[in-house]
């Protein structure tokens, strides 16, 4: 693919974003910061950046990998793509019956795990003190649905 098209790949997945930003439902609260401030300001930086790429592969400045250019994928990369992937997919079928924490845990050792991080008690640990943190300050200071955080606690 080369690199022009793939900007327009980007620009067109953006469009797709901008376009799920309208389906989410306005706020009955009257407030400054509403639903669609993050999800925005978040379209809008990665729609920024796909237009600076289209802009630079325009003007010839990006590399085009479709041609031959002699180099090759990193040894294990699929490995470490399917373990990311995993861990995502694992959180999502698995947050459900087991709550947040525990998936989130998991997943976050996966991505660890794609970037050489190994996977023992440490990041056992760090993963799941991270994914606590992030469902004490969403779920119950702001107010987040995000379920409970273990499914035998509330």
């Amino acid at each position: 693919m080369t690199p022009l098209r793939l900007a327009l790949l980007l620009l067109a997945v953006c469009g797709v974003a901008a376009w799920q930003l309208m389906v989410i439902p306005q706020s009955l609260m009257q407030m400054t910061v509403g639903p669609l401030l993050a999800p925005g300001a978040i379209v809008a930086g990665l729609t920024l950046a796909a237009l600076l790429y289209g802009w630079s592969a325009w003007r010839g400045l990006q590399v085009d990998l479709s041609q031959d250019t002699g180099q090759e994928a990193l040894p294990g990369s699929t490995t470490r793509l399917l373990i990311l992937l995993g861990g995502g997919v694992a959180f999502i079928v698995l947050v459900i019956p087991l709550g947040f924490v525990l998936p989130a845990a998991l997943c976050g050792m996966c991505i660890a795990r794609a970037f050489d991080a190994p996977f023992n008690t440490k990041s056992a640990l760090i993963c799941g003190l991270i994914a606590t943190v992030f469902w004490v300050v969403f779920a119950r200071l702001l107010g987040v649905g995000l379920g409970p955080a273990l499914p035998w606690l509330i």
